[in-house]
């Protein structure tokens, strides 16, 4: 009868990280399907834009780059600083952690803001066709992943605060930062998508 193996202590204060680590396999798995729903918007928006004379429609126009690219900016910036407050606590600098945490916030707050004011320009709503209705569920759907990014940055923040977090225990800090980086990443490709291709294809 073969022995029962001993279970696998770790150091007092440590938690798994990475790939041995329940949440981060979670947050991995959310982004994999989270990818999939935007891979298939994206991929509904160019095969509607190949079946039509014009696109965007006429009487919409090419996007404006101005604002998109200062969004753009912004979220680019807010991932950096995340990466930042990520490095500090790597190195159990918490100080740290909390400013890149909370710059990150600001910057992915700047964002939205301009989102919402790219809508109040727009000339066309997500009832006027095919493009309005794609552009407003693709962008908002972007928008609305931003804002529960800065809703984990938010409980993220309260906990570093209380002192959950070391340079040994810092899960929760990963997995967030795995998430925004991802919602850039995203943005990536709806800026080439829907801002870009208009005004080079």
């Amino acid at each position: 009868m073969s022995a029962v193996p001993a279970p696998v202590s770790y150091p007092r204060g440590a938690e798994m990280a990475g790939s041995h680590a329940t949440g981060w396999w979670g947050m991995a798995l959310l982004i994999l399907t989270e990818a999939s729903l935007f891979a298939c918007l994206l991929f509904s928006y160019f095969y509607l834009r190949s079946t039509v004379p014009a696109w965007p429609p006429v009487g919409i126009g090419k996007p404006d780059l101005a604002l998109p690219l200062l969004m753009t900016a912004l979220l680019l910036l807010s991932s950096g600083a995340y990466w930042w407050a990520e490095r500090g606590i790597r190195r159990d600098r918490v100080g740290q952690l909390e400013l890149g945490l909370a710059l990150s916030f600001l910057l992915g707050a700047g964002f939205l803001a301009l989102q919402a004011i790219e809508y109040s320009h727009k000339t066309f709503s997500p009832q006027t066709n095919a493009y309005g209705s794609l552009f407003y569920t693709i962008t908002g759907l972007h928008g609305s992943h931003v804002l529960v990014g800065l809703l984990m940055n938010a409980v993220v923040q309260v906990r570093s605060w209380l002192g959950h977090f070391t340079a040994r225990r810092h899960l929760a800090v990963v997995n967030v930062g795995l998430y925004w980086h991802f919602v850039d990443v995203v943005w990536l490709c709806v800026l080439a998508a829907l801002y870009l291709s208009p005004h080079v294809l």
